[in-house]
This record gives structure tokens, sequence and C-alpha cells, in this order.
């Protein structure tokens, strides 16, 4: 604790220092100080002093590195040095002696317990404390603990902390050799970045932009997104235009198009958010692609029938009242329509950010542009071609 409240009076010392002062004096600070104390900045003052910062960071420190670019990939770009590895066969008295003459005392929560320099167990200071002075660590111990490896992704280890919730991660080598550690809170300061990044991602909005953003860099990190925007949405306008027919000789369902494309849309938008959301948990791992297609195909005929049956209602009473041809027919068109829709647009849902991904790109980066194309697109489209072949 008293090291968090001495690192925030660093901050406010920071704010006031020009970025080449800043810098060299955070080149003194550990990766993890570093990142605190980054973090805490305006985002511009932040990225300035880190542009300067990493030229005084060595070519060999690749950890440092990537706290300071924040694209950590892999838990061994994430680690810290583990400070308390002893053999399995030290003794209670000896491994607290060890303790006694630590300098990082505060920063031990488990002793790694090795024989023949590999991992074999963990040792919690609970245990150690009401153990017999006499016994070796080997009773004591958690034995085959849980470790992440240095060639981890951290996409992964995500997906690992939601079922082991530790404070402190072993990480081994290809030898099972203890060579580092990873902080519990720092694999779900990731997944908290990463969900709450997603909402602005969707829309193009860049997960670096933040709230003191200068407008000229919000300008250049949002406007590439409005263009494919604007680019996709000529192709809904294309199938509108292909049946302007229909529209001239049925008027009414102009009156359905956006309650159709908003429906859809919405539709697709849930199934896109809960796919989003087990892509970072790493939670599709665990549950096969295929069953999230049968289930939004199965929630998307639902909600489809409901909203279709309520809609094509409307549609019913709205083209009575205005003298168009075949209300019945025009009402029919619409439930179905919605149902067609709601199926097509929960399965874009899941379809998209998995495409994104399998192309190399980030799957939640401007998902909800393309998603409103293809419901809007499907959902017009079917609507106006049954409307064409049912009812003229």
């Amino acid at each position: 604790m008293s090291n968090n409240i001495g690192l925030t009076e660093r901050v406010e010392e920071i704010r006031q220092m020009p970025s080449v002062e800043a810098a060299e004096s955070l080149a003194r600070l550990t990766p993890d100080e570093i990142q605190f104390i980054l973090s805490r900045l305006p985002y511009d003052q932040a990225m300035d002093v880190a542009s300067h910062l990493a030229d005084s960071v060595g070519a060999e420190d690749h950890a440092t590195k990537a706290v300071l670019s924040g694209v950590e990939e892999t838990i061994g770009e994430l680690m810290t040095p583990a400070t308390a590895i002893l053999p399995a066969t030290f003794t209670v008295a000896e491994a607290l002696a060890f303790l006694v003459k630590s300098s990082d005392l505060s920063e031990i929560s488990y002793i790694f317990a090795t024989e023949s320099d590999r991992l074999v167990g963990v040792v919690g200071m609970r245990d150690l404390i009401l153990a017999k002075p006499s016994e070796p660590l080997a009773d004591i111990m958690i034995q085959n603990p849980f470790a992440f490896g240095v060639d981890t992704s951290i996409q992964e280890a995500v997906g690992e902390v939601l079922y082991r919730h530790y404070p402190l991660y072993p990480v081994v080598d290809d030898a099972h050799q203890v060579v580092g550690v990873v902080h519990g809170w720092k694999l779900y300061e990731r997944i908290a970045s990463e969900l709450s990044g997603q909402a602005g991602a969707q829309y193009g909005v860049d997960k670096e932009e933040q709230v003191s953003t200068s407008v000229f860099e919000s300008f250049r990190m949002r406007h590439p997104w409005l263009l494919v925007n604007l680019v996709t949405a000529f192709a809904a306008a294309f199938v509108v235009g292909t049946f302007e027919d229909t529209i001239t000789q049925i008027v009414a369902l102009a009156a359905f198009l956006p309650v159709l494309a908003g429906q859809s849309g919405n539709t697709g938008c849930q199934a896109l958010a809960i796919t989003l959301r087990g892509m970072t948990l790493g939670q599709l791992r665990d549950f096969p692609v295929r069953k999230l297609l049968r289930k939004e195909i199965l929630l998307g005929a639902l909600n489809g029938s409901v909203v279709g049956f309520i809609a094509g209602g409307a549609m019913f009473f709205y083209a009575r009242m205005t003298g168009s041809v075949e209300p019945l027919l025009l009402g029919l068109v619409i439930m179905i329509s919605m149902i067609g829709s709601c199926i097509g647009s929960g399965l874009f849902g899941v379809l998209v950010p998995l495409t994104l991904k399998r192309f190399g790109a980030d799957p939640a980066t401007a998902s909800s542009i393309f998603l409103t194309t293809f419901t809007d697109v499907l959902g017009m489209g079917l609507m106006l071609a049954l409307a064409t072949t049912l009812v003229l």
C-alpha cells in the first residue's frame, strides 16, 4: 500500500515535468511501476513520455518495451522475476530464514518448491507459518501446481484465470524451470481493458482513444471507418433501388423498412456482443462454434416469430387503413421477413468477428459496421423480394 502511495505522488511529479525529463526519471523504475504511472497520465502526455522512454530502454529488455507499447502478446512479456524459489528439501525453518533475509518480502506470496530445478510445488504463507520448523517443504506444498509457459498467449492466459483465481501465477520454460511470475491483477486488468474497448471498437473507435485525445487524433482514428461505413451503406441502398418499382406500387413497404432494419440489427448486435465476449474470455475454446451457431439460429427464429407476428399484424392494419393491395399478404411478407432477417443477423453476429480474426484483423474493430450492412441487405432484400413475388 505504501508503495502505491509513493507512486501516486510520483504521478503528480511526472505530470509537471517536460517529457524528456519525465522519461529519464521513469527509466530508473521497474516495468510495473512505469506501467502504473503512465496509465494515470493524460493519454497524449503518456504517449509522448513513452516515446522518449523507449529510447532509454535497452534493446534486450523486451518485457519493458512491451509494457510501454501496451501490446504484450505472451506471458513472457508480462512476467516479472520470481523472488522465492527454494528446493523442496528445504525445511520450514530454512524457508523462514530465507524470508527474513529477503529484501523483497512484500512481493512474496508463494514459495515455489523445486526438484532438480523443476517446479514441483507451491507453498502458501499460511501453510508455512503453521507448519513445524523441521518439516520439509515437500510435505506441506501443493504438488504439481498450475503454471503458465513463457510462450503462452495473453488471450489463452485470460481464459485460464477465469477458472483459477490466484494472486500470482508461476511461469516456466520448456524444462519446467521457474523463470518468472505473473500477477493475477495484470490479467484481470487486460480483461477489463479488452471488454471496455470492445464497445467503441465495434463502431470504429480506436481502443487507444481516450476522452483527453486531441480533436485531430480522434478524427484520424475515427474517420477511416466512417468512410468504410459509407461504402458499405451503398450496398443497402443498391438493394432498395433494385426494388424501386415495388416500393412505388406498395408505398406501405417503405414505412416498415426501418422497423425491419432496426429489429434485425439489434438481434445481430446481441449475437456479436456475446461472441466478442466469448472470444475475449477464451470461452469459445470449450464451446464449439457450431453449437453457438445453432443457438443463434434458434434464438433468431424465436425472437423473429414474436416480433414478426406483431409487426405483421401492424402491417395488416396499416395496409387496410391506407388502402394498399393485399393487406393479409403484406402482413405475411413482414412476418416471414422478420423471422428470416433475425435468423440471418444472429448468424452474422457470430461469423463476422470470427472471420475478421481468421484473416488476422481485430475481431472487435468495426464489426458492427459490417454487421449492419449484412443485416440491412438481407432484411430489406428479403422483404422486397417476397413482396414482389407474392403480392405483385
